[in-house]
C-alpha cells in the first residue's frame, strides 16, 4: 500500500511571502516538550537572515518535562498526551489564543535518508514549468520499504544535458532534463503515534518535521549551509544528525543515545536518584578532565535502604568525569561512523554544529573536536524575537526551527497524484478527489 493511500504524514502549504501568520509548533522530545506560539511579519530579503522571509516574535511559550516519550518515540499515550495537553496550555495562556493546529518534529523512528534520480525529455528545448513537474513527478514515483513514512522531499540539484549542479533550470536550453531527489523516511508507527497524541489533544496535525532538518533551519548563519555543515542535535533520549552542501539538506541519520544515558550513568555509578545524577550532571557535570577535579568535592545524595533518609557522600569531581566522558565519546563515535559509512565523513572534518539540550554540557565541543574533527561550535537558535532568556540556548534550536519551516516548505515536492509514495492531504475525500478528477478530465 502507499503512502498516498495510507495519508499518513500531513503536507504544509508553503507560506507566502507578503502575507503574515500566527503560528504554533510543538517540539515533542524525550526531555522536554514546547509548546511555541509566534507571529510571522513579511520583510524584505535584506533584513531577514538567508532563507528566510519573515521575521518571527514570540508571543506564547508552554515548557512541560516530557512523559510517555522514550529514545523519541511514544511508549505511553495517556501520559504522552497529558504533557501535551499541559505545555499547549500554558502556550495559551501566555499568547491569549487557542491553538487549532501544530507543527511537531520527530526525533525517534530511525530517521533515514533515500536519494532518487529520475531525468525526462525538454518537450520544446527549453525548459518550463512543466518539464520541472514533469521530473519531479518521475523522481517521486518510487516506493519505499514498507513501514516507513516519507517526511520530506527535497530536491538537491539539477541537470541538462549532463550538466549538473543547476540550481534553476527553468528558461535554460536543453534536451533532457534531470533531478536528484533526497527524501527522508521515518517508521510509519512512530509518525502514526505521534500524531495520536497530539491529535488525542484535540488538535490538528499540520506537518511533521524531521529534528535534524529543524534544528538546522534555526541555528546555522551565514553560508554554513552552502559550504557544508554537520548538524548534531543531541537530545535527551535520541542523537540526531543532519548533513547539509550547497545549501540543500542531503543526508539524515540518528542514533537511539542521547543525555538521559549519561544521566542513568551518573545515577548508576554514584548510586543515588535519577533526579539527583540530571541536577550533578547539569551543575558540575564536565565531558573533560582539569587539573583541580581531583581536589575538588561534590555532594551526592543516597538513599538509606531502611528509612529512606538522604545522606549526602562527598566524592571527588574527577569521579564524576570518568563516568560522563565514556559516554559522550560513543555518542560521537556512533555519529562519525555513521557519517563514515553513509559518505558523510569528509563533511563532519571540515564544520560541525553541536546543538540541542544535551551539547550545553561542558568540554563537549573539546571532545567533538577530537573525535569528529574540524570546526565545532554550538548552536542556539537565531532570528527570533520574544523569546525569555531561558530559552534563547541550544535545547530550544528544533522548536524555534519548526516557526522556520513554513518559510521553506515550498521548496519540498510532493505529487498527491503520483503513484508512489507522496501522501496527499489526509483529510483529502471524496469531493476533493472528484474535483481533481474533473480538472485533469476537463
Amino acid at each position: 500500500m502507499s503512502g498516498r493511500d495510507q495519508g499518513l504524514i500531513p503536507r504544509l502549504k508553503p507560506l507566502s511571502a507578503r502575507k503574515s501568520a500566527t503560528l504554533s509548533v510543538l517540539d515533542i522530545g524525550t526531555s522536554k516538550i514546547v509548546c511555541l506560539v509566534a507571529q510571522l511579519r513579511p520583510v524584505p530579503a535584506g533584513e531577514a537572515l538567508p532563507g528566510r522571509t519573515h521575521l518571527a516574535r514570540v508571543v506564547g511559550i508552554g515548557h512541560q518535562r516530557s512523559l510517555g516519550m522514550k529514545g523519541g518515540v511514544v511508549v505511553d499515550l495517556e501520559a504522552a498526551e497529558t504533557a501535551i495537553r499541559q505545555a499547549i496550555h500554558a502556550a495559551e495562556r501566555m499568547a491569549r489564543v487557542e491553538v487549532q493546529s501544530v507543527i511537531v518534529n520527530i526525533t525517534g523512528g530511525r530517521l533515514g535518508s533515500h536519494h532518487f534520480e529520475a531525468d525526462v525529455g525538454v518537450r520544446a528545448g527549453m525548459v518550463c514549468s512543466d518539464d520541472i513537474g514533469r521530473v519531479l513527478e518521475a523522481a517521486s514515483a518510487y516506493t519505499p520499504r514498507p513501514g516507513r513514512a516519507v517526511l520530506h522531499a527535497l530536491p538537491t540539484g539539477f541537470s541538462l544535458d549532463g550538466q549538473t549542479n543547476v540550481i534553476e533550470p527553468s528558461g535554460m536550453i536543453g534536451e533532457k532534463l534531470g533531478v536528484d531527489l533526497h527524501v527522508v523516511t521515518g517508521e510509519q508507527a512512530a509518525a502514526r503515534n505521534l500524531m495520536l497524541a497530539v491529535e488525542r489533544s484535540h488538535l490538528g496535525v499540520e506537518a511533521v518535521v524531521a529534528t535534524p532538518y529543524a534544528s538546522a533551519l534555526a541555528s546555522l548563519v551565514d553560508d554554513e549551509a552552502e559550504m557544508g555543515v554537520v548538524v548534531i542535535d543531541m537530545g535527551g533520549g535520541t542523537t540526531s544528525v543532519g548533513v547539509l552542501s550547497g545549501g540543500n539538506l542531503v543526508h539524515v541519520d540518528a542514533v537511539a543515545v542521547g543525555g538521559h544515558h549519561v544521566t542513568m550513568d551518573i545515577a548508576r555509578g554514584l548510586t543515588t536518584r535519577v533526579s539527583a545524577a540530571e541536577r550533578l550532571k547539569t551543575l558540575y557535570g564536565s565531558a573533560i578532565s582539569s587539573p583541580s577535579d581531583d581536589r575538588d568535592t561534590i555532594a551526592v545524595p543516597q538513599v538509606e535502604d531502611d528509612d529512606e533518609r538522604e545522606i549526602a557522600h562527598h566524592v571527588p569531581k574527577a569521579q564524576l568525569v570518568r563516568i560522563i566522558r565514556p559516554r559522550i565519546e560513543e555518542i560521537l563515535e556512533l555519529v562519525r561512523d555513521r557519517l563514515k559509512s553513509a559518505g558523510y565523513a569528509g563533511q563532519a572534518g571540515r564544520r560541525v554544529v553541536l546543538t540541542g539540550g544535551a551539547s550545553q554540557l561542558v568540554g563537549l565541543p573539546e571532545v567533538a573536536r577530537r573525535v569528529l574533527g574540524g570546526q565545532i561550535r554550538i548552536g542556539r537558535p537565531l532570528g527570533i524575537r520574544g523569546l525569555p532568556e531561558a530559552a534563547r540556548g541550544p535545547a530550544f534550536s528544533a522548536a524555534v526551527g519548526l516557526l522556520v519551516y513554513p518559510q521553506v516548505a515550498h521548496v519540498e515536492h510532493f505529487e498527491p497524484r503520483a503513484q508512489g509514495f507522496f501522501a496527499g492531504d489526509p483529510s483529502a475525500g471524496y469531493l476533493s478527489r472528484m474535483g481533481r478528477w474533473l480538472r485533469d478530465s476537463f
